[in-house]
């Protein structure tokens, strides 16, 4: 390698470790709010493990969501738990 191409090499690595440690702090500061609107959910009495189980289903379609029922209910009936 010349040291024109190492250059531009190094340019380029060191412009994609910085965007990757932009994204990064950003996820943090996203995971941060995220931490203070289920905070704010505990303290208005409602369940954030429940909250969480909903954001997961409204994520999946419809029928994604139908087998998972249909599955964990067939296995809730074998188990007696129905």
């Amino acid at each position: 390698m010349t040291d024109t191409s190492q250059t531009v090499a190094a340019g380029q690595l060191r412009a994609i470790i910085e965007r990757i440690e932009r994204l990064n702090e950003e996820a943090k500061a996203i995971g941060e709010d995220k931490k203070e609107i289920f905070a704010e959910a505990r303290g208005n009495g409602f369940s954030v493990k429940a909250i969480k189980t909903i954001i997961q289903l409204r994520g999946k379609d419809h029928a994604e969501r139908q087998e998972e029922e249909s599955i964990l209910d067939l296995y809730k009936a074998a188990l007696g738990m129905l």
